[in-house]
């Protein structure tokens, strides 16, 4: 019997590891359209956080989330994916 390995991604807040279930999946897509993907299937660039609104201050402070995405990213882009966020903290 096979053992299955979990799937493991860092949180680009906290910088810490852990399954990709756990984390949430923020992608850029080909038009440059920045989104929260829960179902971690959208096509595209995308990075994972926590579920934690501190891990995401984190992110934006020190500017790895428009890093991993290879773009400037709009507040009020930031303002909706923090809003998503606290819905699943």
């Amino acid at each position: 019997m096979k053992t299955r390995k979990v799937p493991m991604r860092k949180c680009i807040g906290c910088m810490e590891s852990f399954p990709k279930k756990e984390l949430c999946r923020i992608v850029k897509n080909k038009d440059n359209e920045i989104k929260l993907d829960l179902s971690g299937k959208l096509n595209g660039r995308g990075t994972y956080i926590c579920k934690k609104a501190e891990c995401f201050e984190q992110a934006i402070k020190t500017k790895r989330l428009a890093k991993s995405l290879e773009m400037e990213i709009p507040e009020n882009i930031y303002e909706e994916i923090k809003l998503e966020i606290s819905k699943h903290e």
